[in-house]
């Protein structure tokens, strides 16, 4: 059974070539929601792994006063994630094979987090 959340990053994974998975979190890395190809398990921890390591580049920007990272890109040799900044301590993550189109993905997930946003009420 999906939800609007699950609805909203199932369309920003399908628009994003090469896209394995998206999700909705708590800054400390909890799920609210997702859409992803694999193991939802495995999808998690990622989800939760990349929410702390997040939250650790939030609190070292807070440290010099830059205030709040709005997009955090992590590209690795097989995997690029883009983390884009919901509100309230939220985030919104998508995950795709690399070389992955990050322009597209960002456009995506910056829309995707308006959405989510939306949603939150």
């Amino acid at each position: 059974m999906s939800s609007i959340f699950s609805d909203i990053l199932a369309g920003a994974v399908e628009r994003i070539p090469g896209a394995i998975g998206g999700a909705f979190a708590a800054g400390d890395g909890e799920i609210v929601d997702s859409f992803a190809a694999g193991d939802p398990y495995e999808w998690a921890v990622l989800t939760a792994h990349f929410g702390i390591i997040a939250s650790h580049v939030q609190a070292a920007l807070h440290t010099f006063h830059y205030g709040e990272a709005e997009v955090i890109l992590f590209a690795h040799e097989k995997l690029d994630i883009v983390l884009h900044s919901v509100g309230e301590g939220y985030y919104a993550m998508v995950a795709a094979q690399h070389p992955a189109p990050l322009g597209l993905a960002m456009d995506t997930l910056a829309s995707a987090a308006v959405a989510l946003r939306a949603e939150m009420g």
